[in-house]
């Protein structure tokens, strides 16, 4: 199955984009969609609305993952940080994927086996998962791989206990 995986921002969104069968991973591609916070922010949302959508028709995923919102002090931050989330739903939902969404507790606890890990701890065990050493743009791209593999690991749980495979996921 062919999984991307989204971690959200109003100035870095990440993308990664895996292959899984549920237990094996390998990378297809990762990047971060970058945005000036000089632009008005409805061109920020635009652009990334833009380059998922980019992303989208030239990986041709399967599923989506979404990192789901953490708990934001700041409010202002919170409701940009909504903003890009809508769009990025907005984007996602017209393709009809199948689309999760998982806690960064959840992400870490699922590849890193500590919900509490440091960045640094998800990037190395990403690394040994995917083989390699891969060199992530930045943490935004790291962190979505990481959403992608969270992901891959409970749907193929999630198929097997209904008894589809995961090719037939759509």
């Amino acid at each position: 199955m062919r999984v991307l995986g989204i971690d959200c921002g109003s100035e870095r969104t990440g993308f990664g984009v895996i292959e899984s069968d549920g237990r094996k991973h390998s990378l297809v591609e990762c990047g971060v969609i970058r945005t000036s916070p000089k632009e008005a922010f409805s061109n920020r949302i635009g652009t990334i609305g833009t380059r998922i959508r980019e992303v989208l028709l030239k990986y041709q995923p399967q599923e989506a993952a979404v990192e789901e919102v953490f708990h934001a002090v700041n409010t202002k931050t919170a409701i940009k940080l909504a903003h890009v989330r809508g769009a990025v739903f907005f984007v996602l939902g017209e393709t009809g994927i199948h689309v999760g969404e998982y806690s960064a507790l959840t992400v870490k606890s699922n590849v890193v086996g500590y919900g509490r890990a440091e960045k640094h701890q998800v990037q190395m065990m990403l690394r040994s998962m995917l083989g390699g050493e891969i060199v992530f743009e930045t943490e935004d791209a790291s962190d979505a791989v990481a959403v992608a593999i969270c992901h891959a690991t409970h749907r193929s749980t999630e198929l097997r206990m209904t008894g589809a495979s995961m090719g037939s996921a759509r």
